[in-house]
């Protein structure tokens, strides 16, 4: 008699996180750091908002940093994409007037100030917060400018990364001061630093 085929195994779902659940707790992360800022946020408040074990949470994410990184890269992916088609001269600037209306009005764009912040005194943060997300969304900007340059849509005086530092700068440190952060101000600054082409 020959013995019997081997049953397929079934995956093994303990670990896999339930799409209703995360979103929950990604949603609550974010207004709970509108409500309270970074220092008051905890992970017991955020299971709480969120209708999820404490526990559950830190077999998903270890640390409250992980959370809002998460809610960051998911946000900004959708809410402020970088562009992928062939950049013009103005599709740079409106990706430029996206990130400052993002910074000022975005509940993400609160989550990513709230990291630069905590970054500044926190290296585990930073190193997280580089590795996660500024790292490969400087990637994407750089190439935008990059493609944009080949393109003769601009000509920087600068490099790619100083330019975008240039640009970047004033606009987080006017968020970060509650200062209001104008199509006009952005406007200025890149007239400054992306050439039109020719000229």
């Amino acid at each position: 008699m020959s013995a019997a085929s081997p049953q397929p195994r079934r995956p093994r779902s303990g670990n896999r996180r339930d799409e209703a659940a995360r979103l929950a707790v990604l949603h609550a992360a974010d207004d709970l750091l509108a409500e309270r800022g970074f220092g008051a946020l905890t992970v017991e408040a955020i299971a709480r908002r969120a209708g999820v074990a404490k526990q559950t949470i830190y077999r998903w994410w270890p640390s409250k940093v992980e959370i809002l990184l998460d809610t960051l890269i998911e946000d900004s992916g959708k809410r402020l994409p970088v562009p992928t088609e062939q950049p013009t001269a103005e599709s740079v600037r409106g990706y430029l007037r996206d990130f400052a209306r993002f910074l000022a009005d975005d509940p993400a764009g609160k989550v990513l100030l709230a990291l630069l912040a905590e970054a500044q005194h926190d290296p585990g943060t930073a190193e997280r917060f580089h590795e996660r997300y500024l790292g490969p969304r400087r990637a994407q900007e750089r190439d935008m400018l990059r493609r944009a340059i080949v393109a003769g849509e601009v000509a920087l005086d600068l490099d790619p990364d100083t330019t975008l530092d240039a640009i970047t700068g004033p606009l987080v440190y006017r968020a970060l001061t509650g200062s209001p952060v104008s199509p006009a101000l952005v406007d200025i600054i890149a007239d400054n630093l992306l050439k039109p082409r020719g000229s």
